[in-house]
């Protein structure tokens, strides 16, 4: 990083500066959490003033940006300097759209990368870095539910889908959704300090930081499943984990006997809907007991478990360890209170 650059002057007085750019069709959730995380950092109370942190959203036309979700966010500022900021931030969104943020945008991009400016692509904005060749050399992370689509576009650069985020010098690389909080944290404590990093992460009801390490939960069938009537029931069972359906229930609702639907998916996915059922039900457990602080008790009813014992003889099974095990070998390996 640039010697000269803001962040790494000694003025502990400056705040946190940053910029965003929204891709058209941007995912609302990845720039509302960053920028409220920075918004709870930078003032005491309830006030929003920016002293401890600064932000603003950035445009070549001043026209509002659309997200994903059809809410717009008009920009704040024209392309500035970007050695003023600290961090710009690129907020991905739609891959399906077709749309590309404007070139005036790369070759701000660009700009700043020649600078030295860190560079912060979230959700999809990994792929917008990638397409400007700013993710050359520097480890990238995605979602995983888009990790093939970066490596069949970008199959020289090295891809990772199990971290919430990557700090790769002055690239960071961050899947999205709540793990952008997470990121936002990281970087609110570098430039501002632990306590309100800590604080943001708070009001926004997260007890404690995850680190970088941190794995994202991952999907329980990884492989692509070609049966629409599969498809279809798993989508029935992973909406119902809390008050699971019967298999005949499930057989119902695609249109198919109970026995073809049992054929179906030990073809597809070499088990029964019972046992996928339950399987998806231990693995969301595991990961509830290892990012909240819930009781095992209500994690066992929150998966659909009728009782605790039920649940934790299931859980051996699974995993080989108790519920409480896995929690205990989490906290060690994180450091969560």
């Amino acid at each position: 990083m640039n010697s000269n650059h803001p962040s790494n002057q000694e003025n502990k007085t400056k705040p946190l500066s940053v910029a965003f750019l929204l891709s058209p069709d941007f995912t609302l959730s990845a720039f509302s959490n960053f920028v409220d995380a920075l918004r709870l950092a930078a003032d005491d109370g309830d006030f929003s003033r920016q002293i401890r942190c600064k932000w603003k959203v950035l445009s070549y036309n001043s026209q509002p940006i659309r997200s994903s979700c059809g809410i717009e966010i008009s920009p704040t500022a024209d392309l500035v300097e970007p050695g003023l900021f600290d961090y710009i931030v690129v907020v991905g969104g739609l891959l399906h759209s077709g749309k590309k943020i404007a070139p005036p945008l790369v070759s701000y991009l660009k700009k700043a990368a020649e600078q030295n400016v860190p560079l912060v692509g979230v959700c999809t904005g990994s792929f917008i870095l990638a397409r400007a060749e700013l993710m050359n050399g520097h480890k990238t992370c995605v979602s995983w539910f888009h990790h093939q689509q970066f490596e069949a576009e970008f199959p020289k650069l090295h891809v990772n889908s199990d971290s919430l985020f990557i700090n790769d010098g002055n690239r960071i690389t961050c899947a999205g959704s709540a793990g952008v909080m997470h990121l936002a944290a990281h970087i609110i404590e570098k430039h501002c300090g632990k306590h309100e990093a800590s604080r943001a992460l708070r009001i926004m009801l997260e007890e404690f930081p995850l680190s970088e390490k941190t794995p994202q939960p991952q999907p329980f069938i990884k492989n692509k499943i070609s049966n629409i009537n599969v498809n279809k029931a798993i989508s029935l069972i992973e909406r119902n984990i809390s008050t699971p359906l019967s298999i005949e229930e499930i057989a119902n609702k695609v249109n198919l006997s109970h026995r073809h639907l049992e054929r179906i998916f030990q073809k597809e996915i070499g088990m029964s809907p019972a046992e996928f059922s339950i399987k998806i039900r231990i693995n969301h457990a595991k990961n509830l007991l290892i990012n909240t602080n819930s009781q095992v008790s209500f994690i066992a009813m929150e998966c659909g478990f009728l009782d605790t014992s039920h649940f934790s003889r299931r859980f051996r099974i699974e995993f080989g360890k108790s519920p409480t095990e896995v929690r205990k070998e989490a906290i060690l390996k994180h450091g969560k209170k």
